[in-house]
């Protein structure tokens, strides 16, 4: 039986109004040779039947419906029904660059002492327009940095053998769980940054950062912790954490345009 070099993963959870550009920037990568799982975590909407349109007409891509059970557990069962050696994730509201799937298995292909390497991104809104280069992917890539920032961010691909070595997402960081095991692979292989914006992160009021952004504070701090305790480092050193808060103004969606206001 003929396995896939690479696993794609996308778990959605009613994401009608992304879901079809998402799997479309997939389909259209200039690497061919890899399965899509979407996982459907219960959606309510209509991303299953969108999901089902494109499997029906590729092979390559499976989709399995499940009642909601959040990301986490999701994740861990999507990757343990894959096949392939490299395990890649691409959330069912962003978006790949066409050459990102080729250029990151490139990589692993031909430097064995790399366990994941990650890609630049750019923010895009609702309608895709880009508004910014990705901050996080900005911030120099070391083991030790990476206990205080989360610069391996979009686009990751790992080794499965590196993902299962360290025994998957763990459930108890619901919201920091990426953080956790990205945390985790960086003591055990080498990270690579990839500096070509490959990802498209898309920012909009119903992602997670918007809507739980200080539990997901937490969740990292609970990550960051844990990773001291395991790098033996907590004996010498107390983590102190500081919450800043940003506001803005949105307008309302039923403002005239006789009601704008200068500030």
């Amino acid at each position: 039986m003929h396995f896939p070099l690479l696993s794609l993963i996308t778990t959605v959870h009613n994401r009608e109004q992304y879901l079809s550009e998402t799997i479309e920037s997939i389909l259209t990568q200039s690497f061919h040779n890899f399965e899509l799982l979407i996982w459907d975590d219960g959606s309510t909407d209509d991303s299953v039947e969108i999901a089902q349109h494109y499997a029906a007409q590729d092979k390559r891509i499976q989709v399995i419906t499940t009642n909601h059970q959040g990301r986490v557990k999701s994740l861990n069962s999507a990757i343990a029904q894959t096949q392939g050696q490299y395990i890649g994730l691409v959330d069912s509201d962003d978006l790949l660059a066409q050459t990102a799937l080729a250029e990151t298995v490139a990589i692993l292909e031909t430097n064995a002492q790399i366990g994941l390497v990650y890609t630049n991104y750019q923010v895009i809104n609702e309608c895709g327009q880009l508004l910014r280069d990705g901050s996080r992917c900005q911030i120099p890539y070391s083991k030790e940095a990476l206990l205080l920032s989360f610069m391996v961010f979009h686009f990751r691909l790992m080794r499965r053998s590196v993902y299962e070595q360290v025994g998957g997402f763990d459930d108890r960081f619901p919201l920091a769980q990426d953080y956790d095991l990205c945390l985790k692979i960086s003591e055990i292989t080498e990270i690579l940054h990839l500096q070509r914006p490959l990802y498209y992160y898309r920012v909009h009021d119903d992602c997670v950062s918007s809507q739980k952004s200080i539990d997901q504070i937490l969740c990292s701090k609970q990550a960051i912790e844990d990773a001291m305790q395991r790098r033996g480092l907590d004996h010498e050193y107390n983590l102190q954490m500081r919450v800043q808060s940003q506001f803005s103004l949105q307008r309302k969606t039923h403002s005239s345009p006789q009601s704008h206001s200068r500030f």
